[in-house]
């Protein structure tokens, strides 16, 4: 046996030192460039409609719940991880065109100094981006972690003064019945309610809407968490709406009962916010009694065949 048979092969020792995951780290890094990089341009073009939206949802309590969206679309997308990974990826050119509508819209949104149209456009570009990278079948898997994140977007100012005015007059009008039964006389004029002591006035904060927007979020987060029929889904989330209405006008008899029987400016001071919150914890209380109705219904139908 002659010495070049006994010396080691210097390339087969290093060959034998390198990893298997060395080797495949710089194609895991190419594979992950372009994500990575869609991602930093939807950035550089959205920061400043991200950037509002979030400090809208911190200084406008009718949107505070806005924060509560993104992790809850997160979470759908996580909870459906196995069938994403069994869908089959099919890029198609078609999504294209809404990513360039989605373009549009935020073209109209900045030039038109509408906010709501150019955080619309966000949605619009995720669904479209989605579509064009991995097809049709992945978006239909993930459209409701999709068009959830609508809920994070602070209505239009048209249409938000047009629903909050009437909700103003219909618990102006609901507390106005409902005072004279507890022995409050009752003036209205409007949103305004005239009692023996003081005036109330039913403002734009007390409107409701509020409560409405979180409470039909929280119904939504609700019906995903704890029913799987689609259809109870969204019997709950319509439930909400009175649900809030309700509230709304029982803590509007409430202050008035605190102005009458108590003290006027207890009633508008600490009362006042603290039955906002009380109310609140009563209508998720209520949307959950709605919740328990519906599951008693089908075993009550099978007691009585």
């Amino acid at each position: 046996m002659t010495d070049a048979q006994l010396a080691p092969d210097p390339t087969r020792s290093l060959d034998c030192n390198r990893s298997p995951s060395s080797t495949s780290e710089p194609g895991v890094l190419l594979s992950w460039l372009p994500h990575v990089l869609l991602i930093l341009v939807v950035l550089a073009v959205y920061y400043q409609v991200i950037g509002k939206l979030v400090l809208d949802w911190y200084s406008n309590p009718d949107f505070s719940h806005g924060f509560l969206v993104p992790p809850f679309a997160a979470f759908l997308l996580w909870d459906k991880r196995k069938i994403l990974r069994e869908t089959p990826i099919q890029q198609s050119w078609t999504g294209i065109w809404l990513v360039l509508a989605a373009i549009m819209v935020l073209f109209l949104g900045i030039y038109g100094a509408e906010l709501f149209l150019s955080r619309l456009s966000l949605v619009m570009l995720f669904g479209g981006v989605v579509w064009t990278l991995f097809g049709r079948a992945i978006l239909r898997e993930v459209r409701f972690a999709i068009l959830v994140l609508l809920l994070a977007i602070p209505i239009p100012a048209v249409i938000f003064n047009q629903i909050t005015f009437p909700l103003q007059l219909l618990a102006s009008r609901m507390a106005s019945l409902l005072l004279p039964l507890f022995g409050v006389p009752v003036l209205r004029d409007g949103n305004i309610i005239q009692l023996p002591t003081m005036q109330l006035e039913v403002a734009e904060a007390c409107s409701g809407i509020r409560s409405l927007m979180s409470l039909f979020a929280i119904a939504i987060f609700y019906g995903y968490f704890l029913e799987r029929r689609t259809w109870r889904r969204v019997i709950l989330a319509l439930a909400s709406i009175p649900i809030a209405v309700i509230a709304n006008a029982a803590r509007i008899v409430g202050t008035g009962l605190c102005v009458q029987y108590w003290n006027p400016d207890k009633a508008v001071g600490f009362f006042h916010e603290f039955s906002g919150w009380l109310m609140f914890i009563v209508s998720l209380s209520c949307l959950y009694l709605v919740h328990t109705a519906m599951n008693l219904i089908p075993s009550a139908s099978r007691k009585t065949k």
